[in-house]
């Protein structure tokens, strides 16, 4: 892959560079992305890494189904709810700060939680993760598009940043699984150590400073009140699975998440610098894109989560064998992303959007026809192959719909806007799809087929993939209504 050189024209549409005095010359394009790239892959292969590493954690820790959860859920929360934060403080404080200081910061979370001696320090280990995470991200994609000027040569960038942020999400069953084999569950987070460690020195060396016109505030109030309103809300639905819809004890953490993101959004307008300028949602190619992408992620997220239970729970894989089994899905996504941009030049990017989330929808239809004594090729590779191949092709016009739509000075938050989108649709489908797989069935979702129930995780796993295509079919919709119309040659 080539990138051009970006000029002094090209960057004057992009954001306003701050150089280091340390460094006259900008450094290659190609080598920030792959800088930018390794950070994103990092973060987004936390998500689903500790998904084949949840029943050796459950055993050893003596945790609680809802305590697997949060497992997964502190850490996707917190990742989703301070990323418009992270974003905006790219802008501001500089996008090579905040990738560093977001990177270190997941760095000694995964030690903390590598060590773990019970849940509780895991799961704050997480939301550390999280955190740290949320610093980092939005500053890999401002970084990728302000490295690469727009044009051909920005989507092929972009199209690298989301086949290599999907194939993180995709490569964590199998690198779960490996290490799970090998040595035990701890090293799904110790191994993020060494890598890391080797991404902050290519980063201090590799990348330049730069940011937007300084002078501005940081609204904390604003990211406390959505991340605290986007956690409740997630709480809320776990809750769900033990007490039901109808119980207080689910429709207080719901009524009290909506109030707090209500709440968000009256200081939003009445903040003389917000966080999230509602403004910008008047964009319809940034608001419809957004929306796509959580839908997207909302579906996605599940299906690596059900996909390694299932492989483990009813087939009777086992963790590497889980691992290796989801490892055509995740060629899948990215030979989709990767492809995206050429199709993009023939067939429009609301035109290929729509066309990936269909084939999506029709992957995950597929998927919820598995039985307990499916095979590889059947309840596995295909509806695998579709569901993530059609992932990939839609991802990818998304956002660069989305980042295409931004201002100079808002680079950053759409970045973050958009890791967002992706982040908290994934942290909220997955609690809605355990709690509708558990409610399709008496039995828990961690037991082993060892305790004769396999035939009877069936339907609750089959149940979620049906919601999944539901909600994909959904999303095309929306797309094809929302998102505008290429303007005529």
């Amino acid at each position: 892959m080539t990138f051009m050189p970006q000029t002094d024209s090209d960057s004057a549409g992009v954001a306003e560079q701050t150089p280091s005095p340390r460094s006259i010359r900008a450094p290659r394009p190609w080598l920030v992305v792959l800088i930018a790239c390794a950070g994103q892959f990092l973060v987004v292969l936390d998500v689903s890494v500790m998904n084949v590493a949840l029943p050796s954690m459950k055993a050893d820790l003596d945790l609680t189904d809802a305590g697997l959860q949060w497992v997964l859920n502190a850490y996707s929360i917190a990742f989703a709810g301070f990323m418009l934060l992270g974003g905006r403080a790219a802008d501001l404080y500089g996008r090579k700060t905040m990738f560093l200081a977001g990177l270190g910061l997941f760095t000694a979370a995964s030690v903390v939680g590598g060590i773990a001696p019970e849940g509780s320090w895991l799961i704050g280990a997480r939301a550390v993760q999280g955190l740290g995470a949320a610093a980092l991200s939005p500053a890999t994609l401002t970084l990728v598009t302000s490295a690469v000027p727009t044009g051909a040569a920005r989507t092929r960038a972009i199209g690298t940043w989301t086949a290599v942020g999907a194939a993180g999400g995709a490569a964590g069953g199998f690198v779960g699984g490996l290490l799970v084999d090998l040595l035990n569950w701890r090293w799904v987070l110790l191994v993020n150590v060494p890598v890391g460690v080797l991404v902050l020195t290519a980063a201090v060396l590799g990348l330049r400073e730069s940011r937007t016109a300084a002078g501005r505030r940081l609204d904390l109030p604003g990211a406390v009140l959505v991340t605290a309103g986007l956690a409740t809300l997630a709480y809320g639905i776990v809750q769900t699975e033990a007490a039901g819809w109808a119980s207080a004890a689910t429709l207080l953490p719901l009524g009290g998440g909506l109030a707090l993101l209500a709440l968000f959004a009256a200081v939003e307008t009445r903040t003389k610098e917000p966080l999230v300028p509602l403004g910008i949602f008047r964009n319809r190619a940034v608001s419809a894109a957004n929306a796509g992408i959580m839908l997207c992620g909302f579906s996605s997220f599940g299906m690596w989560f059900f996909m390694t239970v299932y492989a483990q729970n009813v087939l009777g894989y086992t963790p590497l064998q889980a691992g290796l089994a989801l490892v055509p899905s995740s060629l899948a996504v990215l030979v989709g992303s990767k492809t995206a941009p050429r199709l993009m030049a023939r067939t429009g990017a609301r035109g290929l959007a729509v066309t990936g989330v269909l084939i999506a929808a029709a992957g995950f239809a597929w998927q919820s026809t598995l039985t307990a004594d499916g095979t590889f090729l059947t309840t596995i590779l295909g509806p695998g192959v579709l569901m993530m191949g059609g992932i990939g092709l839609a991802t990818t016009p998304l956002a660069a719909l989305a980042t295409s739509a931004a201002g100079p000075g808002d680079a950053g938050l759409v970045s973050g806007l958009v890791n967002t989108s992706r982040t908290m649709g994934g942290a909220l489908g997955l609690a809605t799809l355990t709690t509708v797989a558990a409610a399709a069935t008496p039995d828990l979702l961690y037991l082993g087929p060892e305790d004769g129930v396999a035939a009877f995780l069936v339907p609750g796993y089959a149940m979620a993939f049906r919601v999944s295509a539901g909600v994909l079919l959904t999303a095309a919709v929306l797309l094809l209504a929302w998102l505008p119309r290429p303007a005529r040659r």
